[in-house]
């Protein structure tokens, strides 16, 4: 059996045939979000299916490819959908793709996802910048044995997503007078939506938003260096408070509501950083 290095190595030379610069930031779009590749000039796009050890994308809304070129005059490479621990992947394999960023010289990941709101400050549509996360499951993707060459044993996850950078993104945000909130992102496996049970646990313990992506990521982009920013697209109230049945076909609708303010602001971001 190949060992990560191993893996990593081989998708970051298929990747690196494919293009002859090297991506500074890198963008993983979440469900109804992957639109915002379409901004990116002189696109290259390389299907995770032609990538030597990537996993398939198998969920609706997800393109399953990589969009590499310029973005406010960035080196950018986007995931036009991402990878689900529901799938049946591990947590590690669902990673993986995260590694590989940072092999091919990405050093500022953007993360991007659908969430439900457990804030009742919230509605449909709102933006939520998020400012840190809460896993409780019992599983992460740092489990197992250790690569040094790509991080600590034990990372410091007290500032997962960096304080000082969504300050700008903050105060960027009102300048554009874009309602940005703030907030915790609270992660579940799914694939079914949260009980209101579990929805009211996640609000007890400060969650102020509930998803199935990002957290995972969030902490192997840590572990190996990277700034991280992430955005919460709130496309619905979750169990609970939202008193209407919750569905994909929703939360992919009110993505696609919102599109405009969440492009705008993801190309300030990637301008300011």
């Amino acid at each position: 059996m190949l060992d990560l290095l191993t893996k990593m190595n081989e998708a970051k030379a298929y990747i690196e045939s494919k293009i002859d610069f090297k991506p500074e930031i890198g963008l993983v779009l979440g469900s109804g979000l992957g639109v915002m590749a379409e901004q990116i000039e002189a696109p290259i796009k390389i299907k995770y299916s032609e990538i030597p050890h990537f996993p398939v994308s198998t969920v609706e809304g997800h393109e399953g490819q990589f969009v590499i070129g310029k973005l406010q005059g960035k080196n950018v490479i986007a995931m036009q959908g991402r990878f689900h621990y529901y799938e049946g992947y591990t947590l590690q394999e669902i990673t993986f793709p995260v590694r590989v960023l940072k092999a091919i010289g990405v050093e500022h990941l953007i993360l991007t996802n659908a969430a439900g709101g457990t804030n009742e400050a919230f509605t449909g549509g709102t933006l939520m910048l998020i400012t840190d996360q809460i896993n409780i499951m019992g599983i992460s993707p740092l489990i197992g044995k250790n690569e040094a060459e790509l991080g600590p044993r034990f990372p410091d996850a007290s500032h997962i997503y960096s304080p000082e950078f969504n300050e700008k993104i903050l105060q960027e945000a009102d300048k554009m007078n874009i309602d940005l909130k703030q907030g915790v992102y609270f992660y579940f496996t799914g694939p079914a939506y949260e009980t209101p049970a579990e929805v009211k646990l996640a609000k007890m313990l400060g969650g102020d938003a509930v998803g199935m992506s990002t957290a995972p990521e969030a902490l192997v982009a840590t572990h190996m260096g990277m700034k991280v920013t992430g955005i919460s697209c709130i496309t619905n109230m979750a169990a609970g408070i939202q008193k209407t049945a919750l569905n994909h076909k929703e939360v992919v609708e009110v993505a696609n509501r919102v599109q405009s303010t969440f492009i705008k602001l993801v190309n300030r971001i990637v301008e300011i950083a």
